[in-house]
């Protein structure tokens, strides 16, 4: 094979790196791999991973399923979408997770007791509490306990209510029992309060005679109530009541014996069932009453006691009452009531038979304004006829009120009326009318510290024969410690002005307490 000489040429004597062939197509050519970018790259440092956040090509829980079971072994739910909402995209390995945004208040408690935890039941929303302060009971099955006691201190310039004052220390204890069903048809409500006033003085008999005022004042009391709905139907329910009450004459009262040792108690136990039917908005109401009334003996300072079994009687009566739903906030009522007393003894101490029949009429409406007026009002007549032919009737004007006006967030105003007709023990004399108003108005200073003011008058008229006119200014101061403990102070004047010499009275009265509630 022939051999082929290779030309000379000049740059084969060219003594310079490359010199031999063109630099472009040189076997030492640098290329892209190996080029000044690579030099580039073996100059520059690496960052420092000092301190820094190290970073993956997966994102955590990227394989995460949206269906299953999470931690808690609670169904995972997928996330509702409303009509237009975006639609979230599906995340493959290596996409970063999407930044959440970032929220203007950071939530300062855990995604469970927030409620946001994914599966969790939405949280009920509270209602705003208005009293921080309030008495919020605790829960004995289905039912709602409240439960709280006063104890007070005192200093009374007159607690006998004599022309001729003595002064006395005092103290007073009050508890009280709240209990309310929790039920979705039916309520039964039970309130029972009572108190006992303790006098440090005593009243001993005069030289002259028998002294007005009992040896001992010591005053019991106690209040209870039982309210019962069985709701029958959507428009019928059946309401029902059993009352107690435990109480004494007050003092200065004309029916208090002379020579007395301790105030006699009384006692009235009775009972209320009726149907209540809304016919639309008509709602139409009919019960029936009994109540019976006792008297202990009376202890006299000489050791002996007599009876009272001519001030014992029954009462039974029927109550009617019709109301309309004229507007909202608006409700007129009617009311009537018929009743009869029967007296276990026919002739009382003064030959007099006191067995009666009476009853009254009256209209008014209740009232819901938006929260800012409560309550109701009515006005009526009231008529009261007795067997015995020398006591006259028993008549006149019948008032009852009890509204409450929010007149603004701190002050509130309540005004309430009363009228009724008792029985009297004054010989020859029927009975007693007894009206009393009083204005309360009720200020927050701070959410923790109430004041009370109070003014109120009333009349007792013992059948055209005595006239009692009653007056009194009170003052109240409430400070709340907690919802348990609260601190009260209260100041008080009376007076007494009646048509009978020397039956006048007046007292001041200066308390302070501490209320526990629970």
């Amino acid at each position: 094979m022939a051999a082929l000489a290779q030309s000379l040429t000049p740059d084969m004597l060219n003594p310079s790196q490359g010199g031999f062939a063109p630099p472009d197509r040189s076997l030492l050519r640098r290329t892209a791999q190996n080029g000044d970018d690579q030099d580039a790259s073996r100059s520059a440092r690496a960052p420092s991973r000092i301190g820094a956040i190290p970073t993956y090509g997966i994102p955590p829980a990227s394989g995460a399923s949206d269906s299953g079971f999470d931690s808690l072994n609670r169904v995972r739910k997928r996330p509702k979408l409303y009509p237009g909402a975006p639609k979230a995209k599906a995340r493959g390995p290596g996409t970063p997770q999407p930044s959440p945004p970032k929220a203007k208040v950071q939530t300062p408690v855990s995604p469970s007791v927030a409620g946001t935890f994914p599966g969790q039941p939405a949280r009920r929303r509270l209602k705003p509490d208005d009293d921080p302060f309030a008495n919020v009971g605790f829960h004995t099955g289905t039912f709602l306990t409240k439960a709280a006691v006063e104890v007070w201190g005192g200093y009374s310039t007159n607690p006998g209510r004599i022309n001729q004052p003595k002064a006395s220390a005092f103290y007073t204890v009050a508890p009280e029992l709240l209990i309310a069903s929790d039920w979705e048809r039916h309520s039964l409500i039970a309130d029972l309060r009572g108190s006992f006033t303790g006098y440090k003085t005593t009243f001993p008999p005069l030289d002259g005679g028998p002294s007005p005022v009992p040896t001992s004042i010591d005053t019991p009391s106690f209040n209870g109530k039982v309210n019962g709905r069985i709701d029958a139907r959507r428009d019928t329910r059946i309401n029902t009541e059993l009352r107690m009450r435990v109480f004494t004459d007050n003092p200065g009262s004309p029916n208090i014996q002379q020579g007395l040792s301790q105030y006699p108690l009384a006692t009235t136990i009775g009972g209320t069932a009726g149907v209540e039917h809304d016919f639309n908005r008509l709602q139409v109401s009919v019960a029936g009453v009994a109540d019976r009334t006792t008297y202990q003996y009376s202890k006299l300072t000489d050791g002996s006691s007599t009876t009272n079994d001519d001030r014992n009687f029954n009462q039974f009566g029927a109550l009617t009452r019709v109301s309309y739903d004229l507007m909202p906030g608006v409700k007129p009522f009617g009311e009537f009531q018929i009743d009869t007393r029967k007296h276990d003894v026919q002739f009382d101490r003064s030959g007099f038979q006191r067995d009666s029949n009476g009853g009254y009429v009256k209209a008014g409406s209740t009232f819901e304004f938006s929260r800012l007026l409560t309550g109701e009002a009515a006005i009526g007549y009231a008529l009261r006829t007795y067997q015995d032919p020398r006591l006259t009737d028993m008549k006149g004007l019948l008032t009852s009120a009890s509204l409450i006006w929010t007149a603004t967030g701190l002050t509130t105003v309540t005004f309430g009326a009363t009228s009724s007709i008792d029985e009297t023990t004054l010989p020859g004399v029927s009975g007693s009318i007894s009206r009393d108003y009083s204005l309360q108005v009720d200020h927050a200073f701070r959410r923790w510290l109430i004041g009370t003011a109070k003014v109120g008058t009333g009349t007792t008229d013992y059948d055209g024969t005595r006239l009692d006119k009653r007056y009194f200014v009170e003052g109240d101061l409430v400070y709340k410690l907690s919802r348990t403990f609260q601190i009260k102070a209260q100041v008080r004047q009376d007076w007494l002005e009646s048509s009978i010499a020397g039956a006048s009275s007046s007292a001041t009265i200066v308390m302070l307490g501490v209320r526990v509630q629970r």
